[in-house]
């Protein structure tokens, strides 16, 4: 059901993504500064949606599985369809950042 879940909405179900935080992925909150501001996940970085682009070299450079999240899974879904799009590997979308620990 879960393998469902996600190919239909492609985000990474919480087991998984408790395995690749333990790896040391880089968690990446696509909201606005504003937004992350107000509540993130520890250890996240702010990278928003629209600077995606302009911050790819830094994305490439963290070589470690990355987690993207924002407030509901919308941005997120496009930043990893995105990011994929440009080769990024190794990614994984939990939706919103409250999905995580």
């Amino acid at each position: 059901m879960m393998s469902l879940l996600q190919s239909l909405f492609g985000r990474s179900v919480p087991g998984v993504l408790d395995n690749v935080i333990a790896e040391g992925a880089v968690i990446i909150d696509v909201r606005s500064p504003g937004e992350f501001a107000s509540g993130h996940a520890k250890g996240a970085v702010n990278i928003p949606l629209d600077q995606l682009q302009a911050k790819l070299a830094t994305i490439n450079g963290y070589r470690k599985p990355l987690i993207l999240c924002c407030a509901s899974g919308m941005r997120s879904a496009r930043a990893k369809s995105f990011l994929a799009g440009l080769g990024v590997p190794n990614l994984h979308d939990a939706g919103s950042w409250r999905n995580l620990p």
